[in-house]
């Protein structure tokens, strides 16, 4: 019988609150960093080298052999023009794709449209977290927001099996009989309601209810293969192997950690928030090899900009350009880009400028990984990056 390879899966991890890309992957043997952080900074002897100057953080050794291994690539330089120094709106540019103008819809929910667009599989794509990024949101893309997988699914609290299955009964037919079943109300209290309001509430009810459904009986067929970390994004990464491996046809899986945005006591902060991220991803890639089901999954990782080249004393403030991680064992890995200049000639208002416009790697993930055309999705045609 032929076996037919897995499609691909994607899974987005933003860093939240702006990642010091410099205390990331240190630029040891360039003076200048010495120079420019006279309190934050990584002691050259702290370093795990890599490459041409450059080295992680001393809290990234569980993911140096990734690195190493030629599965992950580092993109040196990236942001995009006209930057912003606000969270909220360099996130929003991040999240649509869209440096210029402020727009609702994000550039994975384009990219589902794509991959489903009937919206036949209420699970295509799957956010970790409280609320909907932007990222995945578009009117008639349907994405399950799961805050703790867990405790998630159908009247969890009720115990008896009996009464929980008669009470999801009672919702599905609620919800599979629409708008037809329902009598005309004399005198709404909030005006009449236009024509297919009620039949598209119990379209998007009966999607969430069948996602919830399917995502509460995951956990009894999941065995991990190793131990995740016990953090907030150990348990997510858990939560997305956990889904990914009962093969319910997701393809896009987002999620976030943080917060990265150290004004002050940088040093000890960052250093946990790197930890926390590094050992997390080094199980979820480890229990997906054990399982036989790694080959089809890449991780994005970024975060919606980096930090000012001059440390402030304590932590650093708001910057530009940074660094993003693809990971992946069909990742073509090493360093892309160029490692910005640090000379003070060369910095944009104290901040190091970027070479790569993030929608060259938003290009290459659409069409390179995802299979579907970036040109419509993105506005515009950019530069490919060939890390896959």
């Amino acid at each position: 019988m032929t076996q037919h390879p897995a499609p691909p899966v994607l899974i987005v991890l933003h860093l939240l609150g702006g990642n010091d890309a410099l205390n990331t992957l240190v630029p040891y043997g360039n003076p200048l960093y010495y120079d420019s952080r006279p309190v934050v900074r990584i002691a050259e002897e702290q370093v795990l080298p890599i490459d041409n100057g450059l080295g992680f953080h001393p809290s990234m050794a569980a993911l140096k052999p990734l690195y190493d291994r030629g599965q992950m690539a580092i993109i040196m330089g990236i942001g995009y023009p006209n930057r912003n120094y606000s969270h909220f709106r360099s996130t929003d540019i991040w999240e649509t794709a869209e440096p210029s103008d402020i727009v609702d819809n994000g550039w994975l929910a384009k990219a589902l449209r794509e991959i489903d667009p009937r919206a036949e599989n209420v699970l295509t794509a799957i956010n970790f977290g409280n609320g909907l990024p932007r990222a995945l949101s578009l009117s008639g893309v349907p994405v399950a927001s799961v805050a703790k997988l867990d405790s998630y699914g159908l009247f969890p609290d009720i115990g008896d099996a009996a009464r929980r299955q008669s009470a999801i009964n009672v919702i599905a037919r609620m919800y599979e009989c629409g708008e037809s079943s329902h009598p005309r109300v004399a005198n709404p209290p909030f005006g009449e309601l236009p024509a297919g309001v009620l039949q598209h509430a119990a379209e998007v009810g009966l999607a969430a209810f069948r996602g919830a459904h399917i995502l509460g009986s995951t956990k009894a067929s999941y065995h991990p293969m190793v131990q995740y970390p016990r953090s907030p994004i150990g348990d997510k990464l858990k939560s997305i192997a956990q889904v990914k491996l009962a093969n319910v046809g997701t393809r896009i899986y987002y999620t976030s950690h943080g917060s990265f945005d150290l004004h002050a006591n940088q040093i000890p902060n960052h250093a946990a928030r790197w930890l926390e991220v590094s050992e997390a991803v080094a199980a979820f890639f480890a229990d997906l090899r054990r399982n036989a089901a790694s080959s089809d999954v890449i991780l994005f990782i970024w975060s919606e900009f980096g930090r000012r080249v001059r440390d402030n004393g304590g932590g650093t403030d708001h910057g530009a350009g940074g660094l993003a991680f693809i990971i992946g064992d069909r990742v073509k890995g090493g360093l892309y880009g160029e490692c910005p200049s640090l000379r003070e000639s060369d910095l944009i208002e104290g901040n190091l400028d970027y070479h790569i416009d993030f929608r060259k790697v938003y290009s290459s993930l659409l069409e390179r990984w995802l299979g579907v055309d970036a040109m419509p999705i993105l506005g515009a045609s950019f530069e490919q990056i060939a890390f896959i």
